[in-house]
């Protein structure tokens, strides 16, 4: 089950951070370490891991705002809290900010190993079922390859920009449901890039050009009011 498996590690006790790094490499995991909040939303962001170990007590930003940003992007990867809060009401807010499972300081590492490995387990177990990893997608006509960034649009082929895969995929993703456009600049720009909304509002334009049939009429990129905006099918 280790093959492959790759952990996000996030903690700012050096020794803790080098001791825990030590032996889930021993457990054969790929362990990414990194001590602050910023570093973590971003590789979480760019990265694909099957567990996101957390520190609460972090600089610039604690675990559980780590976790809720996490989550707006990614409901499916575990995420386990390693934290010296461990009031009850700590651990009720750390479940509701996403986290599957909290583990307080001091820990056994045999505990936090065994908890580690149900956690991937369950995620590699389910994963199939539960997440949609797109490679394709397509919708009224059109064809969108998230791997390629290349698409078929009213108008014949087209080149996508990194971004512009992003927020398509994340609308997809959220098909029927209403993006804020918050969460938009949060996923898509990330932590500490935030362009003005204006720029969201052009790249659903371009949108429009690209797959709709009537860009003035959509049909697929719907304007919410002061809000955001949604992807119909």
């Amino acid at each position: 089950m280790s093959l492959n498996v790759r952990v996000l590690l996030v903690e700012d006790e050096k020794n803790i951070r080098d001791v825990v790094k030590l032996n889930l490499e021993l457990e054969g995991y790929e362990v990414i370490a990194v001590d602050n909040g910023p570093d973590a939303i971003r590789r979480a962001n760019d990265e694909v891991f099957h567990l996101i170990i957390l520190d609460v007590m972090l600089p610039e930003m604690d675990g559980f705002e780590i976790c809720e940003t996490i989550r707006l992007r990614d409901a499916y990867t575990p995420v386990l809290f390693l934290t010296a809060k461990d009031s009850y009401e700590d651990k009720i807010k750390g479940l509701k900010k996403g986290a599957d499972d909290y583990l307080t300081k001091p820990f056994k590492l045999e505990e936090l190993l065994l908890r580690a490995k149900n956690l991937i387990k369950r995620n590699m177990m389910n994963s199939e079922d539960n997440k949609e990893n797109f490679q394709t997608y397509s919708f009224g006509g059109n064809e969108i390859n998230f791997l390629t960034y290349k698409a078929k649009g009213v108008n014949g082929e087209l080149d996508l920009t990194k971004k512009e895969v992003a927020l398509l995929k994340l609308l997809i993703e959220r098909k029927n449901e209403v993006v804020s456009r918050n969460d938009i600049l949060k996923i898509v720009w990330g932590y500490d890039v935030f362009p003005s909304t204006r720029t969201i509002d052009n790249f659903i334009l371009n949108f429009r050009k690209h797959f709709e049939k009537d860009s003035k009429n959509p049909e697929h990129f719907i304007s919410i009011r002061s809000v955001g905006y949604k992807f119909l099918n």
